[in-house]
């Protein structure tokens, strides 16, 4: 039984003999996929973007995949990274104590743990700030280690090293919060936000260790469960980051997930879906994030 599994496994590479026809049947396959993506972002009454590629294999979908789109807290896994690469270097360790004064914390109207727990302030280590900042998406922790990190200007010295050039992280979860239309300052294409996801799972930028780190952190966030992670099988790992804006006239700016979803064969699935300007209610948004990322993982597991 099991000859037959693997020789059933192995049976595309023979027929891969045949270039031309394989080549057309990709691009057919492609455009159904994309067909289907875009029936599915009907429902959300807004803007999406999707970028999609299988790691390993290259396979790849996009959707307005050029265009950019607010992050919202998408842009705390960028940050996370750059100051994960300090520690690499040395010039933060994963163990200092930080000082929060509680002047640092975000509004009421934005999502802050730290603040909740903590409402005159704190010390934090960066451990537990990234811990707060990419798990769970608080906006003071962000705010705190993107001041240690140096400011924006560093996190974009250290994306553009990676060759990272269509995300643009510009102002603090503080400054995004007090004014609706700062938000799309910070923005990202979808396909730049999967070809980070790429540097992360091949290892670039960062130590073995760090890049553990941060996969952990992404993989055990609870945010965001009816996105990316909605309709996937029990059990499937996805190390992801969510963003989300406040709904104002009807309108929410953004409801996003990027992540990275461990397939059945091992190989890894990147995917980027930003919902902008959208009518639709929470539930909808979201339940368009997890359709797109089911009719992928079905079209390549």
């Amino acid at each position: 039984m099991r000859l037959l599994i693997l020789v059933s496994l192995y049976l595309p590479v023979v027929v891969s003999a045949q270039p031309n026809e394989n080549r057309a049947g990709r691009r057919q396959s492609v455009s159904k996929l994309r067909n289907q993506i875009e029936q599915l972002t009907q429902r959300a009454q807004g803007r999406v973007g999707v970028a999609a590629t299988v790691l390993e294999t290259g396979e790849s979908v996009t959707l307005h995949g050029d265009e950019p789109f607010p992050m919202q807290s998408v842009y705390k896994f960028p940050i996370g990274m750059a100051v994960l690469h300090q520690v690499d270097q040395g010039k933060l360790t994963l163990t200092q104590t930080i000082r929060v004064d509680k002047s640092e914390y975000v509004s009421e109207r934005q999502h802050s743990p730290m603040r909740d727990k903590y409402p005159n302030g704190t010390e934090a280590s960066v451990s537990d700030l990234l811990r707060y900042a990419v798990s769970e998406s608080d906006g003071s922790a962000s705010d705190v280690l993107l001041r240690i990190v140096g400011g924006a200007p560093v996190v974009m010295q250290y994306l553009q090293s990676l060759g990272i050039k269509d995300i643009q992280v510009v102002n603090t979860e503080k400054e995004i919060g007090s004014d609706n239309a700062v938000q799309y300052r910070n923005w990202a294409k979808p396909t730049e936000a999967v070809a980070l996801l790429r540097v992360l799972q091949e290892g670039r930028g960062l130590s073995k260790a760090s890049r553990t780190h941060l996969l952990r952190l992404m993989i055990e966030s609870p945010t965001g469960p009816k996105r990316i992670k909605g309709l996937l099988p029990a059990g499937t790992v996805v190390a992801h980051k969510t963003g989300g804006s406040g709904t104002i006239d009807g309108v929410t700016a953004a409801t996003n997930d990027v992540g990275i979803v461990t397939m059945p064969s091992g190989q890894h699935l990147a995917i980027a879906v930003f919902v902008s300007d959208a009518k639709a209610d929470t539930a909808t948004r979201e339940e368009v994030i997890a359709e797109i990322t089911k009719v992928v993982w079905d079209t390549w597991k």
